[in-house]
């Protein structure tokens, strides 16, 4: 199957002048990549928002379903196997969003200014240096999992049967993560030049293959022993290996509008990555650092209130893969607008993303606080499970839209090389999530709704904190 770059990011007439020290863009070879270009400057907002977020949305709604169905086939080896994932499900989504929405980002807004200002020699160098990270970030993941793991997950509660399927979980798991952040890491730099078909049809097909593949490691088929939870694990593992091995290929043969190959490293380049991935980067810490001590916080009620925790936050973090392709198309959309000095257009593209994003979360929030077993009985049929389930969604879903507000914002900072708000934000969120959380708990006693409640408050403050975005002079700052 051969992979055509739907966009080419050759300089356009007007772009800006190619900067001292970087190679001077090349001469465009076709009119596809001038039209896109000219849309994403000039065109209508919402119609090439939507263009450039569908792909990905559909894709991420695909890999969703992976994760829920995933989830129900360990949900079938019990309890303690429901729990153990419970305690490694925060650390892996910290993963994949420092690798997507926190250096991913760095990488999509270092690819996207440059292309806005016509710099496609530095473009090309930056998904280079993007794989250099990715190996570094891969291997501390790893080696941090593989040997501190089992302390952690002790200390988020894990006991007994929980805790040896945690491990045995994590163990499998993290062994690919340098296949992870290669994929995310490359997947991000084509979003920042415009590409977001590749991506989405490699992680479809990815998608596809894991729905079949999971149950029958985890369960066994015909001579394929059962693996247990261990067969989750795997097979994640092997779909970003395939998922690496077809972007890298794709990337360096030419037919990418971003071409990969081994160049010099330059700081200049691993500065403009990380000057937006560290922030953002930290930004997901402080979300994932709240699910950690909010599932610890849990725990202290038994194991089928840690189990029902787990179960219902599984779905605050699916809010985020739904919300992410309408982010990477704003960062895009307002890394390229700055790169062209178009700040007051970026400023309405970040109003109209955030507003979309709020209602397209705000109403799936809505309807499960309704009726909390739509998705909490797709896990488990435990009584004491779905009762504490349904408090927390209760509670929590509601401020969904909330979420989606603030989160768009905070990648429409990125997109503009400003990422202080968002920042604060996100510490904000954990202060109060936590540290609120561990006060109505611990000290005074509360129970699952005095959590949610908590939670609820943190997404509320956080997405006041995220609009900070829109004021300032960010947006007529357009250096790139």
């Amino acid at each position: 199957m051969a992979l055509d770059d739907p966009i080419s990011r050759r300089a356009a007439p007007g772009a800006a002048e190619t900067p001292p020290g970087s190679q001077r863009a090349r001469p465009s070879t076709g009119r596809s990549g001038g039209d896109t270009r000219a849309a994403l400057l000039n065109g209508p907002i919402l119609p090439a928002l939507v263009r450039l977020a569908l792909p990905t949305m559909s894709v991420l709604v695909a890999q969703t379903a992976v994760n829920v169905a995933e989830a129900y086939y360990v949900g079938l080896l019990g309890t303690d196997a429901l729990a153990g994932a419970a305690l490694v499900f925060p650390l892996f989504m910290l993963m994949t969003m420092m690798s997507n929405g926190g250096i991913g980002s760095g990488v999509s807004s270092a690819v996207a200014r440059a292309v806005g200002a016509g710099r496609t020699a530095d473009a090309d160098a930056v998904a280079f240096h993007a794989i250099v990270l990715a190996v570094i970030a891969g291997s501390l993941f790893t080696l941090a999992t593989l040997l501190l793991g089992p302390a952690l997950y002790h200390a988020l509660g894990g006991r007994a049967g929980a805790l040896e399927a945690a491990v045995r979980y994590s163990n499998y798991l993290f062994a690919g993560a340098i296949a992870v952040w290669i994929v995310n890491l490359q997947a991000a730099a084509l979003r920042g030049a415009g590409n977001v078909r590749v991506p989405a049809l490699v992680t479809l097909i990815g998608a596809l293959v894991m729905i079949p593949a999971s149950p029958i490691l985890i369960f066994g088929l015909g001579p394929m022993p059962a693996l247990g939870i261990a067969g989750a694990g795997i097979a994640f593992g092997l779909y970003y290996c395939g998922a690496m091995l077809v972007l890298v290929r794709y990337m360096a043969s030419g037919r990418s509008s971003l071409h990969v190959r081994v160049a010099p490293l330059q700081l200049r380049l691993f500065a403009d990555i990380l000057k937006v991935g560290l922030p953002t980067a930290f930004n997901a810490v402080m979300v994932n650092l709240t699910v950690i001590l909010v599932t610890a916080l849990a725990a202290r009620f038994g194991t089928s209130e840690l189990a029902a925790y787990g179960i219902a936050s599984r779905l605050d973090y699916i809010m985020i893969p739904l919300l992410f392709g309408l982010c990477t198309a704003t960062l895009t959309m307002v890394g390229i607008n700055v790169g062209a000095g178009q700040g007051a257009r970026a400023r309405r593209i970040a109003v109209t993303s955030a507003l979309t994003g709020a209602a397209l979360v705000g109403v799936i929030g809505a309807v499960v606080a309704l009726h909390p077993p739509l998705w909490l009985a797709l896990f488990s049929h435990d009584a004491d499970v779905l009762r504490e389930g349904a408090t927390y969604l209760r509670i929590v879903a509601p401020a969904y839209a909330a979420l989606g507000f603030g989160f768009v914002l905070a990648f429409a900072g990125q997109g503009a090389g400003h990422v202080l708000w968002p920042f604060l934000a996100s510490i904000l969120r954990v202060l109060i999530a936590a540290g609120g959380g561990a006060v109505a708990v611990v000290w005074l006693g509360g129970g699952m709704a005095s959590l949610a409640a908590m939670i609820t408050l943190s997404l509320v403050a956080y997405a006041l904190l995220c609009s900070r975005v829109l004021s300032g002079r960010i947006w007529t700052s357009t250096s790139g």
